[in-house]
């Protein structure tokens, strides 16, 4: 296995009535929050597990001709210079969206334009 889905990030425009939502519908917990901008819900067990968690993203309007929703993935059996490499390969492309250069993930794009991100090794194979 070289990746798994481990978070799904959805922008909307209140986290916090979106994560009592989807808390009370899956049966989540708020697992980390950032200000009022942005609140990590998933399994009681914490991240990591077989579910991922779900990163509600505060965003005053969709931003026009994107979804709001994107995948973040993890390499569970190489580093992720290897696991980018792979996803290069593969038909993904670098995106640009308005990243510093600091961040720790790779911001990158399917053979269709939908963007996802890069993180940095931190799951176990199942």
């Amino acid at each position: 296995m070289a990746c798994r889905i481990s978070e799904l990030v959805l922008g909307c425009r209140d986290p916090e009535v979106l994560a009592r939502f989807w808390c009370e519908v899956l049966d989540f917990v708020v697992l980390d929050r950032e200000g009022n901008d942005c609140i990590e819900i998933g399994p009681r067990e914490g991240f990591g597990g077989p579910q991922p968690t779900i990163i509600l993203s505060r965003r005053d309007e969709p931003e026009p001709g994107k979804s709001r929703l994107h995948i973040d993935v993890n390499p569970t059996d190489r580093d992720q210079d290897a696991e980018l490499e792979r996803l290069l390969k593969l038909g993904a492309r670098p995106a640009d969206i308005g990243q510093t250069g600091e961040e720790q993930w790779h911001v990158l794009a399917d053979p269709e334009g939908n963007e996802f991100c890069l993180l940095k090794a931190r799951l176990n194979p199942l």
